[in-house]
């Protein structure tokens, strides 16, 4: 019988992405087992910290073929997982190994999948899922019937808060023929900022075409840096080459959802606003009044974000 739920921890060299922790605690309130799934390559360690927050059980896939991430070894692997222990729901991050992930191995079990998810609520012994329709115009209210319940999940949704136990450690056999490994990770090359992760970050800057240039986004940058902030940016200033398409913002971009979303510059096109219109507070520069950005804005400042962002800048230094 189908029991519990299921995080797939999202890790890269050992380091525990923030959705993951985040989904723990949210099941923790589903009043059922909570275990958490985490594969890779000597990461048996990482079941002590994912215990803090109040996972039951850690799975644990130990094994050079998880040293990478590779879609066909992850899917297999989490498919053959699932059939054995029957979890009733499985939890992914909407990040980009959840977002590939997920649908693979929600194939491979001929189950259900809602992607892209805003909130989640259990009632009545059944979860209902909330998530963005129609590029973010609307939202629908989504069941699964099919077992077991699987879903993608915005970071910065939920709260972490620490409910240390000392869960149960399971090793699990792996489950990977050759066949699965039809991915071959040649190199891997890190990119290093001391800024946050995009779509983790509680606050984050955005520029759009109204940044002008590259110089545009060293000043953004500026500002970014005086509260910790990452950098975005839309799709008009990546397609005009100012900045690399790893910023971009919106329905072709990443989805962020922070406390503080600073559009500078951005026009408010629906694509961009799909990918940042759930973050907690918004902040709008931009010199057209008329512009339709104003419209999902909690607050807003009419001028040349050239001019503005500069004063905003030296009262931050005070």
């Amino acid at each position: 019988m189908a029991k519990g739920t299921w995080v797939v921890i999202d890790q890269r060299d050992g380091k525990i992405r923030k959705v993951s922790l985040e989904l723990i605690c949210k099941a923790r309130e589903f009043g059922d087992e909570v275990a958490a799934v985490v594969m890779g390559s000597g990461i048996e360690g990482l079941a002590a910290e994912i215990g803090k927050y109040g996972a039951d059980k850690v799975y644990v896939v130990d094994d050079a073929k998880f040293a990478q991430y590779n879609t066909g070894a992850y899917a297999a692997q989490l498919a053959a997982m699932a059939k054995k222990y029957e979890p009733a729901t499985i939890l992914f991050g909407h990040s980009a190994m959840g977002k590939d992930l997920a649908p693979r191995t929600a194939q491979k079990l001929e189950a259900g999948l809602v992607t892209d998810c805003t909130a989640v609520e259990f009632d009545g012994g059944k979860l209902t899922f909330t998530r963005p329709i129609y590029a973010g115009k609307a939202f629908a209210k989504v069941n699964v019937d099919t077992a077991p319940v699987m879903a993608t999940i915005r970071a910065n949704i939920y709260d972490l808060t620490e409910a240390p136990k000392s869960p149960e450690v399971i090793k699990a056999d792996v489950a990977v023929s050759d066949a699965d490994m039809y991915q071959n990770v040649k190199e891997f090359i890190a990119t290093v900022s001391s800024r946050p992760e995009l779509t983790e970050a509680n606050y984050v800057v955005s520029g759009g075409r109204g940044a002008k240039g590259p110089e545009g986004f060293v000043m953004l940058g500026e500002l970014a840096d005086i509260f910790g902030a990452a950098v975005g940016a839309s799709r008009a200033a990546v397609d005009s080459g100012w900045i690399d398409n790893q910023y971009q913002v919106g329905q072709t971009g990443k989805v962020v959802n922070p406390i503080l979303y600073v559009a500078a510059g951005i026009s408010g096109a629906i694509q961009h606003v799909a990918g940042m219109s759930s973050s907690k507070n918004i902040v709008a520069i931009n010199k057209d009044p008329e512009a339709a950005i104003f419209n999902v804005s909690d607050f807003g400042i009419v001028g040349d974000m050239h001019a503005v962002i500069p004063e905003v800048i030296k009262l931050l230094k005070k």
